[in-house]
């Protein structure tokens, strides 16, 4: 039974004469269509009965609601009537017509979540009481549509148009308190004296005792005219600066605007038919896809699925203290974790815990942390030199230099010091976790904690899984990596895993171009134009010549028919240009760390291509920058195939947010795999086999890309022939 059949609204007329109207729709009382509709019927009832005097409106089980149910949004949806066929007829017909414009005046009484439309009901409503820790927002806009219920109208009127733009363009929810200071709730009260203060202020609205307010028409809060626009001017040209592809937080802006020039009533209808628009938009389907694909990582078929309980991690060990192993060691105190830092020697240990204490002080420097919350979280660290403080960890994340005989020896060493049920986890991004844990007899309970750097602000964690690895191993990882706030994937074991074996390509791609006479800037440009954080040239830079040699070999040994060799980057690194941190690569780097373009690089470029024996090809030198993006990211999408046919990933939405979290591959177009879907395999494929023609085995079409595009596949759906690697 889905979860829009199981929705309604309650009522429960007290002694006082006050009606207690309750969301019901578990877990988090989304207002689904039934919800909606039994919302309505049982309002209006409120409304006709005699013994009804006043009316408060909550949510089932400590949670108000947290908005709109958008699985409605998911395909081929039950019959929606009026609510989809009328636009406005939630915002105007419900919440303006049948709540606001009661003649019984009504109350929100929250607590836990107010989001979305359940906050658009509340306003709606003549007063609201909050619990302090309540937290109350719109956050549409990271769904690529805009507030449909009204909030786009009401909010400016309650707190203000500045703030009121903040918490929508930016999905920036407010606690209880703060909703008090700016006049978007009337009161805070503790949770068990929220119903009946909220039937209080009910009753005393009706006596004239308190204001009676219907927010769509208060103007108190509102700037005069000309610097209303003045504000929505000046906002509306930074958000065409924070994200120039994106339309919908233009289009909130005009909605709000309506509503200002030419009345609340306007601004409704603009909001409704933009509403409607927005949520059809490639743009909203790809956000919302990423919605469901980033809670859907956590079920994975045989691990998930067999009644597994996570057992408890009270204690995590880290070897390494270097950038990768501090940054986990910040990520897990940051969460309450006691952990135990080990590293070679004193030295190296005191910069481990120098690197912690410098990431949690920019949280103190940046308001983010109070001075006593750091003392307490710091004491959390314990820095150590030997495996005697290891007999009760309950898990081990390794964390030293990519070396595997280094690795080996670890791994042998923490099966003599650790408990039996200790989970011994790697965060290699690159060696077969089958040879780190060659002389180690408890393969079972050996896995990849894959971090992305640094790891204790991205939001991404590659959980690999050999063919050895228990279930319970795999459950207990999940379980911590969303204690740590961050979204796992589960991946199989192989070189790079799934995200730096996918994007491998993306750098290839930009050298094989590069040496045949595209502008390796244009190449930059274009890609950051698309929307990812930085270009394939300006990563390689951040990350390092070292590191990305390291990962080259690791590729040139394991896939060495579709690898392209270039000696680009190692006649840089040759006159000690080994990127960002000797400031200089493919860029240089002034005194702010800013890259600029470097004219010298042409005779690296020169040499390089003359060792590599090619010509420029004219056609590559005025390549439009859509060539660029699909020549750059058609190989990763090719990739990506061979890992799904391999079994690597469980499935293509798992490749999705592992783009999007593990390299900044914009959410709005989806992830690499929804993108490469609504281009078509077809088409994918007929412009890979071109470039392979003409530049040979790098762009050659895999068997499951060239399956797929022979019937007009999406390449997305099921795997059914490939024999999970997991």
């Amino acid at each position: 039974m889905g979860s829009h059949a199981k929705g309604r609204a309650v009522m429960e007329v007290g002694a006082d004469g006050v009606a207690l109207i309750t969301i019901i729709n578990p877990p988090v009382n989304s207002l689904s269509f039934d919800v909606l509709r039994s919302l309505k019927a049982t309002y209006e009832q409120a409304l006709r009965r005699d013994d009804v005097r006043a009316i408060v409106v909550t949510g089932a089980k400590g949670k108000f609601s947290g908005g709109f149910d958008i699985s409605s949004f998911k395909g081929k949806q039950m019959d929606t009537g009026e609510i989809e066929q009328r636009p406005g007829y939630v915002s105007m017909e419900i919440l303006s017509d049948t709540v606001e414009a009661a003649k019984k005046p009504s109350v929100a009484a929250i607590d836990g979540i107010a989001l979305g439309g359940g906050l658009e009901v509340a306003m709606a409503c003549h007063a609201r009481i909050s619990t302090p820790t309540a937290q109350l927002g719109l956050p549409e806009l990271q769904l690529g549509i805009i507030p449909g219920f009204g909030g786009t109208q009401r909010l400016p009127r309650l707190v203000g148009l500045s703030k009121a733009l903040e918490m929508m363009l930016m999905s920036k929810p407010v606690k209880g308190e703060e909703a008090y200071s700016l006049g978007l709730v009337d009161a805070i009260v503790s949770p068990d004296e929220l119903v009946n203060t909220a039937r209080q202020w009910a009753l005393d609205i009706l006596d004239c005792r308190r204001p009676w307010v219907a927010s769509l028409f208060k103007t108190d809060k509102i700037e005069p005219l000309g610097e209303a626009r003045e504000i929505l001017k000046f906002v509306r040209a930074q958000a065409r600066k924070r994200a120039p592809n994106l339309t919908h937080p233009l289009v909130c802006i005009d909605v709000i605007e309506e509503g200002i020039v030419s009345g609340p009533r306007a601004g409704l209808l603009k909001e409704a038919e933009a509403f409607q628009v927005l949520r059809h938009s490639e743009t909203s389907k790809s956000l919302i896809h990423i919605f469901f694909a980033q809670r859907g990582t956590s079920k994975v078929p045989g691990v998930t699925d067999i009644g597994l309980v996570p057992r408890r991690v009270k204690k995590v060990a880290i070897l390494g203290g270097g950038l990768m192993g501090s940054g986990i060691a910040t990520a897990l105190i940051l969460s309450n974790y006691p952990v135990i830092l080990k590293e070679v020697n004193d030295k190296f240990l005191q910069a481990g815990i120098g690197r912690v204490t410098a990431n949690l002080q920019s949280r103190v420097k940046k308001g983010n942390m109070t001075q006593e919350k750091f003392e307490k979280t710091i004491s959390l660290l314990k820095g150590v030199l030997d495996y005697e403080s290891f007999k009760d960890v309950d898990m081990v994340i390794e964390a030293v230099i990519e070396k595997v005989s280094l690795k080996q020896q670890i791994f042998s060493d923490l099966e003599k010091y650790c408990p039996p049920h200790c989970i011994l986890a790697s965060n290699t991004s690159t060696i077969d976790l089958n040879l780190i844990g060659e002389r180690t007899k408890s393969q079972d309970r050996i896995a990849g904690a894959h971090f992305f750097s640094p790891a204790h602000v991205m939001p991404l964690l590659e959980i690999v899984r050999t063919k050895q690895t228990s279930p319970q191993v795999i459950v207990d990882l999940l379980d911590v990596g969303k204690k740590i706030k961050k979204t796992p994937v589960v991946v199989g074991n192989c070189t790079g895993f799934a995200v730096n074996r996918m994007f491998f390509p993306y750098t290839q791609a930009g050298l094989l171009l590069v040496e045949r006479g595209t502008d390796l800037y244009q190449i930059d440009r274009a890609i950051t134009k698309f929307g990812m954080p930085m270009g394939p040239f300006r990563l390689a830079d951040l990350v390092g010549f070292g590191v990305a040699i390291a990962t080259g070999m690791q590729f040139i040994e394991n896939f060495p028919e579709r690898t392209y060799k270039s000696m680009l980057i190692p006649l840089l690194q040759e006159d000690k240009r080994a990127g960002e941190s000797t400031r200089k690569g493919f860029y240089v780097y002034d005194d702010k760390r800013r890259a600029n373009p470097d004219p010298e690089l042409k005779k690296y470029i020169e040499k390089s291509r003359s060792i590599s024996g090619l010509a420029i090809d004219p056609k590559l030198v005025k390549l439009p920058e859509k060539d660029i993006v699909e020549m750059i990211f058609f190989p990763v999408v090719n990739e990506a195939c061979r890992v799904l046919a391999e079994g690597i990933a469980v499935k293509a939405a798992d490749l999705d947010i592992a783009a999007v979290y593990g390299m900044g591959f914009p959410p709005y177009r989806g992830g690499i795999m929804f993108w490469a879907d609504s281009l078509g395999s077809k088409y994918i494929y007929s412009r890979l086999e071109e470039w392979s023609n003409s530049y040979g085995e790098f762009f050659k079409p895999c068997a499951y890309l060239a399956e797929r595009a022979s019937k007009g596949a999406p390449l997305s759906s099921p795997v059914e022939q490939a024999k999970s690697r997991m």
